[in-house]
């Protein structure tokens, strides 16, 4: 997001910039995920993926790495199943291994998973 701009605007800018990519002849356009990080509105990627795929036709969205550990595997993978089923064919799953740094994170989100060493 650029200084001050709302997360609305900092939304529709990058479904803009997936439009713009499509007409380009792009098959994918990914989306990041962080949390609790000021600037960013991405915290939510499964809204964010349904947002573009539903502003766009023919080019495929996707997570660019949902991180397992951290969250509930069956909610990823009813959230997917789920925008798969409204754009389908269109919907890519990335996924990803991240270490988890707070066993109370997992505790608190229900994940249930502990930290990978290393």
């Amino acid at each position: 997001m650029r200084k001050g701009e709302l997360a609305g605007s900092a939304i529709a800018r990058s479904v803009n910039l997936a439009q713009q990519v499509e007409r380009l002849g792009y098959t994918r356009f990914w989306l990041a995920e962080h949390h609790s990080i000021e600037g960013l509105a991405c915290s939510a990627t499964p809204v964010l993926i349904g947002r573009v795929a539903g502003a766009t036709s023919t080019i495929r969205v996707g997570s660019g790495g949902f991180m397992l550990p951290k969250r509930a595997p069956l909610l990823v993978a009813e959230q997917f199943g789920t925008l798969d089923g409204c754009i389908p064919g269109r919907i890519d799953l990335g996924l990803g291994r991240a270490r988890v740094a707070r066993l109370s994170w997992c505790r608190e989100t229900g994940t249930g998973v502990k930290a990978i060493p290393g």
